[in-house]
């Protein structure tokens, strides 16, 4: 098996990565002066420690749209309309563009398309708690099978996390990794563990963007004003000003330089690289949606999930490799997608932006020429169970979901795997969240069996199990 070293890196403690939420605290960075910092993995900027890969493409990126709190799969990519009553959904299928697929109606512009995507309705694992489904599904790995409590810390990095280290990012100046979003209810920073670097050093970790947080997710229009606060100079400052106080710094640096040259430089590295993305020009329009016509944010919508997925498509368009983006489902402040009760309500609420974004990225990542270049999987932690619940919601279900992938050089127009009449369990082809994982690696170029060592005696490949889904091939 293949061994890949990061240059300079010391042993750590299992605990790795650090408990924080938005990625650069404004005022934390703006007032850190001469003796303040920030650690690196506030801004996941994979610097020395990447490792240099022969043959690795370096155009490729991985968008990956999830469905925060688990959507159901009757009501998404995998209705049963020939199911019991008390199974089958309230909604009624539709024909696609593709003979003899269906979808939800729910997902009216989806079915145009399906000659674009793949869907695979036959992934599965087991667990149906949320913390621990969405450690299966970011990381390819069981934390319970790793005696890990993953409420606690993650027994393994995040997918974003490892292609920040063995990647880095696509372009110079730009993160590597950028997750855009809310953890699922507000339920704590324990939340966010899977999405981070677990035992890797914490530059790894993705550079994570909070949303303006106008509205309550069900008012398109609230939206409107949709900026990224983690890269707005504080208090109105402008770029000018913010560029001469920069150049102060500069000038105390040099002072300190003159008695610590070497503790000096490391550290203007690093202030280099912050400053650069708050003010830097390229890096800052990637994140300024403003320099989108409003026709263009008009056709995603004026919502969190459309304007995230076009902030997406311009993040992988400049250079960044990986994003994570969390659809809201029926608000930041309710329960994402993770309807236990009024399914019928919370689903025409949360499908037409999540329709809208999805579609309309896919299409203008072909009419962009970046389809065969970004790779986007949709999907969240679990399905949902096959029996309406008394308060006519959808529970927990890790038995079997429903994922979609669009672009990365793919064969699509077509359906892998089936759930059987129920929709409870996997009838063919059942694949595990590793395989969904294995083939985002694919797509990026990267040896999932690569074993990356990160101090003097902890080493594991990315992914223990998983290949790649032949049928994309």
């Amino acid at each position: 098996m293949p061994h890949v070293r990061i240059r300079g890196e010391r042993s750590m403690s299992g605990s790795g990565c650090r408990n924080y939420r938005s990625s650069i605290g404004r005022r934390a960075f703006l007032g850190a002066g001469v003796g303040g910092g920030l650690g690196i993995g506030s801004l996941g900027l994979a610097s020395d420690g990447v490792v240099d890969l022969d043959g690795v493409p370096r155009d490729t990126a991985v968008i990956q749209y999830w469905l925060n709190g688990a959507a159901s799969h009757f009501e998404t990519y995998d209705p049963k309309p020939d199911a019991p009553l008390g199974i089958r959904s309230p909604f009624h299928p539709i024909a696609t563009n593709v003979p003899g697929t269906f979808l939800c109606e729910s997902l009216p512009l989806h079915a145009k398309l399906m000659d674009k995507v793949t869907l695979i309705r036959s992934v599965h694992h087991d667990n149906s708690d949320h913390q621990h489904g969405m450690h299966w599904c970011q990381t390819g790995h069981d934390a319970k099978a790793n005696g890990v409590n993953p409420f606690k810390k993650s027994s393994h990095a995040s997918s974003g996390c490892l292609v920040s280290m063995v990647r880095g990012s696509n372009h110079p100046g730009m993160p590597p990794y950028v997750f855009m979003g809310y953890p699922l209810d507000n339920q704590g920073p324990h939340r966010m563990y899977p999405h981070r670097g677990a035992y890797l050093p914490a530059r790894f970790n993705p550079m994570e963007i909070l949303i303006k947080r106008t509205g309550d997710g069900k008012h398109p229009a609230q939206d409107k004003d949709f900026v990224v606060r983690s890269l707005s100079p504080a208090g109105g400052l402008s770029r000018e000003t913010f560029v001469q106080r920069r150049e102060l710094l500069a000038r105390f640096e040099k002072i300190r330089g003159d008695a610590d040259p070497v503790a000096t430089a490391s550290w203007s590295s690093f202030h280099d690289s912050a400053f650069n993305l708050v003010a830097g020009e390229k890096t800052g329009t990637a994140f300024d949606l403003e320099q989108e016509d409003e026709a263009t944010r008009r056709r995603y919508g004026h919502h969190r999930a459309g304007q995230s997925a076009l902030l997406a498509r311009r993040l992988v368009e400049r250079g960044v490799t990986f994003v994570t983006l969390i659809d809201p489902g029926v608000g930041l402040s309710s329960s994402g997608w993770d309807f236990h009760k009024t399914l019928e309500a919370h689903t025409k609420t949360a499908s037409p932006p999540m329709d809208l974004a999805i579609t309309t990225l896919i299409n203008d990542l072909h009419e962009r020429g970046l389809a065969k270049k970004v790779l986007v999987v949709v999907w969240g932690e679990f399905g949902r169970t096959p029996k309406i619940n008394g308060n006519g919601g959808r529970d927990h279900w890790a038995n079997v979901q429903s994922v979609m992938l669009a672009g990365g050089n793919y064969r699509h127009g077509q359906v892998i795997g089936s759930s059987n009449a129920k929709g409870e369990v996997p009838h063919d082809r059942p694949l595990w969240p590793y395989d969904v994982v294995a083939t985002m690696y694919h797509h990026l170029g990267i040896d999932p069996r690569f074993t990356p060592i990160t101090g003097a005696t902890r080493t594991r490949p990315l992914l223990e199990r998983g290949e790649v889904i032949s049928e994309l091939l």
